[in-house]
């Protein structure tokens, strides 16, 4: 991935940009380019203190790189310095995130809801649970014990009594105990993960969805990850691709577009199926809201300033790349999810390693441990495994995850809290498919240097 976003294509924009503007009076800002340009190249050289998460050899953590695209236009933008709060701050950039927003609402089936974008996926659960507080106030929230920790965070800032539910083997959350919490009677809403962070676990929300229509709760769904899958239902396996095409019947929807959505950081978008609880956010401000009677987007957001460039980014690279069935973001999807399936099925030929006994990756996130006489032992070897890649500039990760996730036979509720630390690679490039061969060769060799043989 070059450096230089669009190679000869942002100066000319910049200037188009520039000349938008040229009825005004001239100004030249001051500036000192000798001291500029030793700034910079101290930038850079304190900022090669990183991994390359922009190459498919990076193979580790959830760090996609934003598209060419998406980083020209946030750029761009940052010209103005947009500030989506308010329409005096940013009125082309308010238009562009409701035409945004708008599409990836389309992408979950949604054409009547309220939503916008966030700093990021926090602030986005965190408007999500808050609107659940209020329409339930005091109600419990639950969660299984593989969703994402903040869920257990923003709980505890908003005062509201939060549970774990407990997963299977599959690293869902698990039915009998979620019903068993629900018979209490205090559940007001339900998260319901799609894609968890550990293992990309995907929550049966079919089944959860029978249960609301039982014991009457919210069921928010924690897509931050996973929601662009919906895009590729047939790429999925059938309790994924049920859950996804289901996803339209919950309350309120979470996700990233800085993770498969293509974006910089930060990037989050919380929907709610019914408008209505914009009352929520109603408030008045004396300085604010005068130079539009069009929605200012600060009046459905809990958050003040933000970002204006985040959603010229998103809704640039919407142009590009629509967010349609067959289209070539969702391409760029399967090519992850190939890769995947193609890294979990040499794992499985290979007796040194040890998949998750449930099957192949529901998503894009495949983890392995290594066969070895005991879990501490396993554990060793994978931290040894993961230095020895890196030398080799392949780049994993390392998770903790339960004994159970490698047991064939489903264990219930209360079991062994056993853990052992795994390996794990999230392959969300779409060039990963095309490297899986290069990422094999490199984790072969490390394994052999480690393990001998």
């Amino acid at each position: 991935m070059p450096f230089d976003p669009v190679p000869g294509l942002l100066a000319p924009a910049t200037e188009l940009l520039e000349q938008q503007f040229v009825s005004l009076p001239t100004h030249h800002p001051i500036i000192d380019s000798p001291a500029i340009a030793q700034v910079l190249a101290a930038t850079a050289h304190r900022l090669a203190d990183n991994y390359p998460y922009f190459h498919p050899l990076y193979a580790g953590q959830m760090l996609k790189p934003p598209h060419p695209v998406a980083r020209a236009a946030y750029a761009l933008a940052m010209s103005i310095n947009p500030n989506n709060h308010a329409r005096d701050g940013g009125r082309a950039s308010s238009e562009m995130e409701i035409e945004a927003v708008r599409e990836i609402a389309a992408m979950f089936g949604w054409d009547q809801f309220l939503g916008h974008l966030t700093s990021s996926g926090t602030i986005a659960n965190l408007e999500a649970l808050w609107v659940s507080g209020q329409l339930a106030p005091g109600k419990r929230i639950v969660a299984s014990v593989q969703a994402h920790y903040t869920h257990n965070r923003i709980s505890a800032v908003l005062q509201l009594p939060y549970s774990s539910i407990p997963a299977d083997n599959r690293g869902r959350m698990c039915l009998d105990a979620l019903e068993a919490e629900l018979r209490k009677g205090d559940v007001g809403t339900v998260v319901v993960t799609l894609g968890t962070t550990a293992i990309g676990a995907v929550d049966p929300l079919p089944e959860i969805l029978a249960l609301r229509s039982r014991f009457g709760f919210r069921i928010h769904v924690d897509s931050a990850y996973g929601g662009y899958f919906c895009l590729i239902p047939d790429a999925l396996d059938e309790p994924a691709r049920l859950a996804f095409t289901a996803i339209n019947q919950a309350d309120s929807i979470v996700v990233d577009p800085h993770k498969h959505g293509l974006q910089p950081y930060g990037c989050g978008c919380v929907l709610f199926r019914d408008p209505a609880v914009g009352r929520f956010y109603k408030h008045s401000s004396p300085y604010t809201y005068f130079t539009s009677k069009q929605l200012h987007l600060g009046e459905i957001s809990i958050e003040c300033s933000r970002a204006g460039a985040a959603a010229v980014a998103l809704w640039a690279t919407h142009q590009l790349l629509p967010l349609v069935p067959g289209g070539d973001f969702a391409h760029g999807l399967a090519q992850g999810r190939a890769a995947a399936l193609e890294l979990d099925r040499r794992l499985r030929a290979d007796n040194r390693f040890q998949p998750l006994a449930a099957g192949a990756p529901e998503l894009d996130i495949v983890v392995w441990k290594l066969n070895a006489s005991t879990p501490q032992r396993a554990s060793e070897l994978a931290q040894k495994i993961f230095q020895a890649a890196a030398a080799r500039d392949l780049h994993l990760a390392l998770v903790e995850l339960p004994l159970i996730c490698f047991q064939h036979e489903p264990v219930p509720s209360g079991h062994d809290p056993a853990t052992v630390t795994c390996l794990r690679s999230v392959l969300m490039k779409p060039e990963h498919k095309a490297w899986l061969g290069r990422i094999w060769d490199r984790l072969t060799a490390a394994t052999a240097e480690t393990m001998g043989g």
